[in-house]
C-alpha cells in the first residue's frame, strides 16, 4: 500500500489537442455475444470456455466495439479526449467518469467515422471513476463486448488494452496483469502496460476478448505502469444506474429554458452573450426555431437582433407571430439576399415567400442588424438602419418572437430585443463632426491622451465612428481596434470606480459583470441583473411565510446546485470564463470567487445578510445565525466549512487569525481579488495588453499598493509603453515601499 501511495498516479485523459487519423481495417470476424448492461455473458450458452485468439484477431474485433470519446471545451471547440466501448445493443457506452468531464456535450465516434450524440448519462460514480452512457444509435447494430465475471483473472495474465493514446485513435497494446492492489479505499488492476493520456476508459480484455477493467491511471514516473477499474465495479454500478439525461447533465452553453424555447431540433447553445446554432433542424428544409420566453406586446411592436453566417449559402434570422408549433413569419439573410416569408404548416406546400430582395445594405460574412415592426396589417423589415420591406400582410399575429435558421447553417446571434420601438437613434450632426475630428486626431498620434478623453465621454458612438474608420482604412485596423478597445476599458473602468463608490446592494455583483464587460462590451449588465431578481423571486416562491436565514440558505443551496446543476469548475479551473459573472450564469460552472458572489447576492435578494469571506487561496461566503459565523463552501456545493478548515488554510499561508475573527470582505477587495485573477491568466496566456487593462483598474482601486504599481509598470514596459511605466517607477523610489528591491528599480530607471 505505501509503494503504491508512493507512485505519483494521473489520469489518463488529460485533455489532448492530437487527434491523428488511422488507416481502417476491413472486418471479417463474427460478432461476439452481445448483452445487456449488468447481464453475465462470460459463459455463452452451451459452452464453458471462450476460444483464445490472437492479439490480431482481439484487435479487428474490438474496434468494433471500441469508441472515441470527446467532450466540448468551456469556450467551444474541442476539450478532452478519452476512450470507451460498447457493452449493450441499445447503445450503452462503458467509459471512465473523468473521461467525460463536468457538465459538457459529448460525442461518440467509432472507427468507421461514424459519430452519435450522448443521449444521457446512464450511470455514473466519481469515486468509482465510472460512467455509462447513452447514444441513440439508430439502424446501427451496435456489437457490444462481452463482460467477464468479476474477480476473474489471476496474477500474470496476459491481457491487451485498446485506447487513444494522446489522441492516437483505436490503437492496441499488449501486457500482462501485475498484481490487483488496494488503493484510497477500492481496488485496482495493476497492468505491465505503456498506457498514455487518452487511454482512459478503454477495454482492458483476456485473451477470450472479456472485458476485465476500464483503464483509469498511469504512473507518472515509470513508462511501463498503469491501472484500470475492475469489471465487478462496472456491474455493481450497472445493477444500480442514477441516469441523468443530457438537457439535465449540460449547462455548458445550455439555454435558460425559462427565457429561450427551442423546437424542431438543432444545437443552440448561448454563450457570452451571444447565441449560436448548428446542426441542422427537424423541420423541412433543416429548419429550426428558438423562441423568446418574453411577453410580447400587442402590435405595434419591434423584434430586433444581429445575425452573422458563417456561410451565406445558409439562412438565419428573426422568427415572428410563431404559434410554438409550425406558423409564424421569417425575415432572414438566405443565399447572399434578404426574405421574408411567412410560414402556415410544416412543409414546402405551406411556406410562403411574401418578399426576395437583395440589398447593398447587406454585408455579406458580417455581422448584421436585422429590425422588424408588426403593425396590424403591415410588416416593416430593415437591415443595418435601412428599410428593405413594407409590405400589407396579416395572416398571422399574436404568437412569440425569436429566432430561426434553416439548412446546415452555423449562425450566431448577438443584441437580441423586443420593444414597442428599436429604431436606432441618429446622433446630433455636431456631436458626430466633434469625434471625427478627435478621431482624425488619433489617426496621427494613435497615442493622444486628449483624444482619448473626450471620446470615452460618448464610448458607444466613438465604437460605431471609429468602427467605420477600421472598415475604410484597413493599413489603420489594427491600431483603430485597439484604440477602441482601449476607451471602451476606459469607459469601463470609470464605471466600475463609480459603481463602488455609491451605496447601491447590488454594488458589487453589478461591478463583477462590468468585469465581463471589459472583455465583452456585448454583454448587458441589466439583462444579467434582470436575470438574478428572476432567479430569487423563484427561490423565494419556495420559502415559508416567516423563514429563517438558515432555511433561506438552504433554499438558496438547493435551487443552485441541486435544481439547476451549478458546479465548481475543474477541468478548465484558470479559464477566463470563470470570473466573468454573465458566464458563470450561462454555463453554471465556476471558481469560488464567482460562485460566491452569486450566491451572496442570491441570499441578499431573498433576505439574508450573507457576505464574502476572503480566504487564502479560497473565497467563501458567511452568514450569521445566533451570534455565530457560519461558512458557505459555494464551490463545494454550498456544503458549510468547518472552522478547524477554515483555520487550517489560514495557518497553512501563515496568517495568525482564526476565522472567527476575520473580517468580511469589502467590496473594493472582492472586485480587486477577481481582477488579479484574470491579471494573472492574462499573463500566463501572454496577452500582456489584456493583463494592463487589469492592472489599471487594481491600480485606481488600490493607489497605495506598491506590488501593483510595479505590476503596472512592468507591463506597460513589456507593450512598449516605456513613457507611462516612469510614473509608477518613481512613485515607488519616492515612496521606499517594504519588500521591493529598490535598487533594481534605480537600475531600470537608469535604463529608460
Amino acid at each position: 500500500m505505501s509503494r503504491i501511495r508512493a507512485l505519483l498516479l494521473v489520469p489518463l485523459s488529460i485533455l489532448l489537442t492530437v487527434h491523428a487519423q488511422e488507416k481502417k481495417e476491413s472486418v471479417t470476424d463474427t460478432a461476439a455475444q452481445q448483452e445487456q448492461p449488468g447481464q453475465d455473458t462470460s459463459r455463452p450458452e452451451g459452452n464453458t470456455t471462450l476460444p483464445a485468439q490472437s492479439v490480431e484477431a482481439l484487435a479487428r474485433r474490438a474496434r468494433r466495439s471500441a469508441v472515441v470519446i470527446r467532450h466540448g471545451g468551456r469556450a467551444g471547440g474541442g476539450g478532452g479526449t478519452g476512450s470507451g466501448f460498447v457493452i449493450s445493443e441499445e447503445g450503452h457506452i462503458a467509459t471512465c467518469a473523468h473521461v467525460i468531464g463536468e457538465s459538457r456535450p459529448l460525442t461518440i465516434h467509432f472507427d468507421d467515422g461514424a459519430e452519435y450524440m450522448v443521449t444521457d448519462i446512464h450511470a455514473s460514480d466519481a469515486k468509482l471513476d465510472l460512467a455509462v452512457l447513452k447514444i441513440d444509435a439508430g439502424d446501427r447494430k451496435l456489437e457490444p463486448i462481452p463482460l467477464a465475471p468479476a474477480d476473474s483473472i489471476t496474477q500474470g495474465a496476459e491481457v491487451i488494452a485498446m485506447g487513444a493514446p494522446h489522441g492516437l485513435e483505436f490503437s492496441v497494446v499488449r501486457g500482462v496483469l501485475s498484481a490487483v492492489r488496494d488503493y484510497d479505499g477500492r481496488t485496482l488492476l495493476q497492468v505491465a502496460i505503456p498506457v498514455e493520456p487518452g487511454n482512459s476508459g478503454g477495454p482492458l480484455l483476456d485473451r477470450e476478448g472479456r472485458v476485465h477493467g476500464l483503464l483509469t491511471m498511469k504512473s507518472a514516473v515509470t513508462e511501463n505502469l498503469g491501472f484500470a477499474v475492475p469489471v465487478g465495479a462496472l456491474r455493481k454500478l450497472l445493477d444500480k444506474p442514477n441516469p441523468v439525461p443530457m438537457d439535465k447533465w449540460l449547462t455548458i452553453g445550455k439555454l435558460d429554458p425559462k427565457r429561450w424555447k427551442t423546437i424542431m431540433g438543432a444545437n443552440w447553445k448561448q454563450r457570452a452573450g451571444r447565441i449560436s446554432v448548428e446542426r441542422p433542424g427537424d423541420g423541412f428544409g433543416g429548419r429550426s426555431l428558438c423562441l423568446s420566453q418574453r411577453e410580447v406586446p400587442p402590435p405595434p411592436y419591434e423584434v430586433a437582433v444581429e445575425v452573422r453566417l458563417d456561410d451565406e449559402a445558409g439562412a438565419a434570422g428573426l422568427a415572428f407571430a410563431a404559434d410554438g408549433q409550425d406558423r409564424h413569419y421569417g425575415f432572414y439573410p438566405s443565399g447572399g439576399g434578404l426574405r421574408l416569408t411567412r410560414f402556415d404548416g410544416p412543409d414546402v406546400f405551406t411556406w410562403n415567400i411574401l418578399q426576395q430582395i437583395r440589398s447593398e445594405a447587406y454585408r455579406a460574412g458580417e455581422w448584421n442588424r436585422l429590425r422588424v415592426r408588426v403593425e396590424e396589417k403591415t410588416i416593416t423589415c430593415f437591415v443595418n438602419g435601412e428599410k428593405v420591406v413594407e409590405i400589407e400582410d396579416d395572416g398571422l399575429r399574436g404568437g412569440s418572437v425569436g429566432l430561426a435558421k434553416f439548412r446546415q447553417t452555423v449562425a450566431t446571434f448577438r443584441n437580441f430585443r423586443l420593444g414597442t420601438n428599436l429604431a436606432e437613434e441618429t446622433p446630433a450632426p455636431e456631436l458626430v463632426a466633434r469625434l471625427e475630428r478627435q478621431i482624425g486626431r488619433l489617426k496621427k498620434d494613435p497615442a493622444s491622451g486628449k483624444a482619448l478623453d473626450l471620446l470615452s465621454r460618448s464610448p458607444g458612438l466613438a465604437q460605431s465612428l471609429l468602427q467605420e474608420e477600421v472598415e475604410t482604412l484597413r493599413a489603420q485596423a489594427d491600431a483603430l481596434e485597439a484604440q477602441s478597445r482601449a476607451i471602451h476599458r476606459r469607459a469601463i473602468a470609470q464605471e466600475i470606480s463609480r459603481t463602488l463608490a455609491g451605496g447601491d446592494d447590488d454594488r458589487v455583483f453589478r461591478s463583477g459583470l462590468l468585469i465581463a464587460r471589459l472583455d465583452n462590451a456585448e454583454i448587458t449588465v441589466d439583462d444579467y441583473l434582470e436575470e438574478v431578481e428572476r432567479m430569487a423571486g423563484e427561490i423565494s416562491e419556495t420559502l415559508p411565510e416567516k423563514a429563517n436565514a438558515s432555511q433561506k440558505v438552504s433554499a438558496v443551496r438547493r435551487y443552485l446546485f441541486q435544481d439547476n446543476g451549478y458546479h465548481g469548475s475543474r477541468s478548465e479551473y484558470y479559464s477566463r470564463s470563470n470570473s466573468y459573472l454573465n458566464e458563470v450564469i450561462d454555463d453554471r460552472e465556476g471558481i469560488p470567487i464567482t460562485l460566491s458572489l452569486l450566491f451572496v447576492e442570491l441570499s441578499r435578494r431573498v433576505g439574508t445578510e450573507m457576505h464574502g469571506l476572503g480566504l487564502p487561496g479560497h473565497f467563501v461566503a458567511c452568514y450569521r445565525e445566533n451570534g455565530k459565523r457560519i461558512i458557505i463552501d459555494p464551490f463545494e456545493r454550498g456544503q458549510v466549512m468547518s472552522n478547524e478548515d477554515a483555520d487550517a488554510l489560514l495557518l497553512d499561508a501563515g496568517f495568525d487569525i482564526r476565522a472567527a475573527e476575520m473580517e468580511v470582505a469589502k467590496p473594493d477587495e472582492i472586485i480587486t481579488r477577481m481582477l488579479r485573477n484574470l491579471q494573472a491568466i492574462a499573463i500566463e496566456e501572454k496577452a500582456f495588453r489584456d493583463a494592463l487593462g487589469y492592472v489599471e483598474i487594481i491600480v485606481n482601486l488600490n493607489p497605495g499598493s506598491p506590488q501593483d504599481r510595479l505590476n503596472r509598470a512592468l507591463l506597460n514596459l513589456q507593450v512598449g509603453n516605456t513613457a507611462q511605466a516612469r510614473p509608477d517607477l518613481q512613485w515607488i523610489l519616492d515612496n521606499e515601499p517594504d519588500g521591493i528591491h529598490l535598487d533594481r528599480i534605480r537600475e531600470l530607471m537608469e535604463r529608460l
